[in-house]
């Protein structure tokens, strides 16, 4: 696609003040329309210090190729929405990629990938204030529970606070839960059933108030039996690609059949196929959500 990236540094530079005008002009649609199902492109993983897509350690590391893979996306009708931290937002604002789509805005990404900290995972992106500011349609945080890391009380007591600001707000927030252990120096989760089911209970209960509250839940084995463990309204993670991406988008499909998912939010293996064709793998995610 042709981006106008030179217009885009100019901007940044000599007129930041032109965010706030875009924002404020943005053409924006309901959260629910249509078939009611939502088809959300993920893209706020590099803010967390993971830039790896499947052997490539840094797949999303050139920031242009990230754009311009987001835009093949979003010019498909069916996909519904961006999800991201400001400064991807902020990019495909300037580039006016966001008219008519949900944007989501990411909030804590300070537990950085392969650090020590990695489970005292602050908000240092978006917060409410800044999403009702910019018009953003949606909140969304990750919410590890690590239960031999003390990190991890920051994290629940945080995303009770944001649960509780986007209920006062009106805003919808999801949120992703693990249950997550260390592993060799590094974070596992662990997605048997059983421990999906536990990180639900626990994110489902954070907040003053669950009225707006949505779950982001990964594809894991007894589906049926997770969906079970929640009536909020959910999506789908996709995560980092394992095994073909024929046996991914089966096990995808199998999901979203169940009730109260609504839908899907996938990046990496989306935007960063191994046969390189964006547009095909997206059509087909649009395919199985909105059929």
């Amino acid at each position: 696609m042709n981006l106008d990236f030179d217009k885009l540094r100019e901007t940044r530079a000599a007129n930041p003040g032109a965010l706030a005008e875009i924002y404020k002009n943005r053409k924006r649609r309901e959260v629910i329309q249509g078939d009611g199902r939502l088809f959300i492109v993920a893209a706020d993983h590099p803010a967390r210090a993971a830039l790896g897509v499947g052997k490539d350690p840094e797949a999303m590391a050139n920031r242009y190729q990230l754009l311009e893979n987001l835009a093949i996306a979003l010019q498909n009708p069916g996909v519904d929405g961006v999800l991201g931290t400001p400064d991807i937002i902020d990019d495909l604002a300037l580039l006016g990629l966001l008219d008519n789509k949900l944007v989501v805005g990411s909030m804590n990404r300070g537990g950085l990938k392969g650090a020590s900290f990695e489970m005292d995972d602050r908000f240092g992106a978006y917060n409410v204030e800044g999403i009702v500011r910019d018009g953003l349609d949606f909140a969304k945080t990750l919410n590890r529970v690590n239960f031999s890391d003390a990190g991890t009380a920051n994290m629940l007591e945080a995303t009770a606070q944001a649960v509780s600001d986007s209920a006062a707000a009106g805003v919808p927030i999801m949120l992703e839960p693990f249950i997550s252990e260390w592993v060799n120096g590094a974070i596992r989760n662990d997605l048997s059933t059983e421990q999906v089911i536990l990180s639900i209970a626990i994110a489902s209960g954070l907040g003053n108030s669950s009225g707006h509250t949505w779950m982001k839940l990964p594809v894991v084995e007894n589906m049926e039996r997770v969906m079970e463990a929640t009536t909020m309204p959910t999506l789908l993670l996709g995560g980092d690609p394992v095994g073909t991406m024929e046996e991914t988008f089966e096990s995808w499909r199998k999901a979203l059949v169940l009730p109260g998912v609504r839908g899907l939010v996938v990046g990496r293996s989306l935007l960063y196929p191994k046969d390189g064709d964006v547009a095909s793998a997206i059509a087909t995610a649009v395919e199985l959500v909105h059929g």
